[in-house]
């Protein structure tokens, strides 16, 4: 078998803190997206690009950004990043003012069209509010977007997944607009997956004719309690991102979890 045509990775929900911070300390946030970065660049084959699908930082702080922006600044690749609830556009803006995509618009939510599968992102937040939103402005965006290439495999990355998870407290914060986002997939079924972050865990789901699925944080986790269980609890499970692998020749896209943990070197089993 070939090589795939293109693998996307996606990382999620960084939350870099200032430093001596609670989330600092605790959870180290920023440490465990080094380890992140560190893990992108050996990966082979190396990742096109990375997303990076929000709460980039822990407080929206130019302090914050500027942490981040250190680390990701060593990434191999091109890294193309959304806002989530913790983030603060203009912030993010001003930080990383040499990323282009970000120029311009109220919202952040741009189309890269360098590769095999097309990228679309979307801005969830809504500032002040753990919530998202899309709205009509937003969701016209990716309609006229979609409308421009509907031959072109194309994944949509966002922050707030467009799904009820069972995990009731993230739920709690969930996602407004959805019906209104599955109308518009559903008119374009080149849309391949749909991909988010915010719920600090793997889940996948079929939704509007396609799948979406969450990735997990590059640092702590949100524990697996179900209902009734409502409280908000953090474990420090091994942190993963996901890689999404565009095969091409008609295979489709597949997703893969990857551990970001360190191992033993593999023993490779003969026959």
């Amino acid at each position: 078998m070939t090589a795939p045509a293109m693998v996307i990775a996606q990382i999620s929900d960084p939350h870099v803190a200032a430093p001596g911070s609670k989330m600092d300390k605790v959870a180290r946030t920023t440490s465990h997206l080094e380890r992140a970065v560190d893990h992108l660049n050996a990966l082979q084959p190396r990742p096109a690009v990375a997303l990076v699908t929000g709460d980039l930082t822990d407080g929206g702080t130019i302090e914050e950004y500027e942490r981040l922006r250190a680390v990701l600044d060593r990434l191999t690749m091109p890294a193309y990043l959304i806002p989530g609830n913790h983030d603060h556009r203009d912030n993010l803006r001003r930080v990383f003012d040499h990323h282009a995509y970000l120029a311009g618009g109220v919202f952040l939510q741009y189309a890269v069209e360098d590769f095999p599968v097309r990228l679309l992102a979307l801005d969830t937040l809504v500032p002040g509010e753990g919530r998202g939103l899309l709205c009509g402005q937003r969701l016209d965006w990716l309609d006229a977007r979609l409308r421009e290439a509907p031959d072109r495999p194309t994944l949509i990355f966002m922050h707030h997944p467009p799904f009820t998870t069972g995990l009731t407290y993230m739920d709690g914060m969930g996602l407004d607009g959805i019906d209104a986002f599955a109308a518009v997939v559903r008119r374009h079924p080149q849309v391949e997956r749909i991909v988010a972050g915010h719920v600090h865990r793997p889940i996948v789901r079929r939704f509007a004719g396609t799948v979406a699925c969450t990735c997990p944080s590059t640092a702590h986790q949100v524990a697996l309690e179900l209902p009734p269980e409502r409280r908000l609890a953090v474990t420090m499970e091994p942190p993963a991102c996901l890689l999404h692998v565009w095969l091409g020749d008609g295979q489709g896209l597949v997703t893969h979890v990857s551990l970001i943990e360190r191992y033993p070197t593999r023993v490779v089993v003969p026959g």
